[in-house]
Formats: structure tokens, C-alpha cells, sequence
């Protein structure tokens, strides 16, 4: 046995998988009870986590730290295809992202030079969505504000 496998406690209480997790234990119990983390294994003083525990917590706050939802998460647990990753954005990188008005209740929010767009071609984007909504809603063709 190599001495960092001996270093390396086989279970885990609480506090020790929060910790290596980097969440709090509200945060690991929150996930148990959402179904994202597995229960621990033993009853109340005895329960203890393990590898797979840790495994868990990672692959979750990793997700969650991309920007996902945990309804996504949970969906991405139980087997869904997972989405491209979302792009790294380093720190001290600005973004300007344009929110776009369509109707109440409804707002487009792109960011251009990340969607590819010149402004004619937000400017196209947003008149088609307009258009769509309103074929959709069965509303007459009001000309878009520019």
C-alpha cells in the first residue's frame, strides 16, 4: 500500500466529504435530500461517506459551478446527453450581453460576438423571433421596432 493510500481515510464523516468537496454539510445534506447525492452509508452516528459520496459531491458542485440548475443536474444524473460545456469565461473578462424586449413576458438575451452576430444580424434575429411569437399568439404582423 502506497503511504498516500494510507493517508487517505476509506470513509468519510460529514464534514470530512463537504470539506474535500469544497461545500458546506447543509450543502451535501440539501443534495441527499434532492436525490443528487447518495445517502450515506450506517444510521445516524455511524453513517459514514465514501469514495463514490466524494465522487458525487465533485461531479455536482463542477456542474453547478458551470452554471447548471440543479433540475439540469439531476436530469444529467439520471442519463441525459450532456450539452457541449459551457465556455470558460476567465476572470476579469467583460461581456456585453444585449436584452431584447419582445413582448410582456417575453425577452431574448444574447451576447453577439459569443452567438456569432453582427448587429444586422441581431437585428434580423430579433425581427424573426417577433415574427414567429406573433404567429404564434395569432396577433396581426405589427412592424418590429427597430
Amino acid at each position: 500500500m502506497s503511504t498516500q493510500a494510507q493517508a487517505e481515510p476509506e470513509r468519510y464523516s460529514l464534514d470530512e466529504v463537504a470539506a474535500l468537496a469544497g461545500v458546506t454539510a447543509r450543502t451535501v445534506r440539501y443534495y441527499i435530500a434532492q436525490g443528487l447525492v447518495d445517502r450515506p452509508e450506517g444510521e445516524k452516528r455511524g453513517a459514514h461517506y465514501l469514495r463514490r459520496h466524494l465522487e458525487q459531491l465533485l461531479l455536482v458542485r463542477r456542474w453547478s459551478d458551470a452554471g447548471l440548475s440543479l433540475e439540469r443536474i439531476r436530469e444529467l444524473l439520471a442519463g441525459a446527453p450532456e450539452d457541449p460545456p459551457p465556455r470558460a469565461v476567465q476572470p476579469g473578462t467583460v461581456e456585453v450581453w444585449s436584452r431584447v424586449t419582445l413582448a410582456d413576458g417575453l425577452e431574448l438575451h444574447v451576447e453577439p460576438s459569443r452567438a456569432g452576430l453582427d448587429p444586422q444580424q441581431l437585428r434580423d434575429l430579433v425581427r424573426e423571433v417577433t415574427r414567429l411569437y406573433r404567429t404564434l399568439r395569432g396577433t396581426p404582423d405589427e412592424p418590429p421596432r427597430d
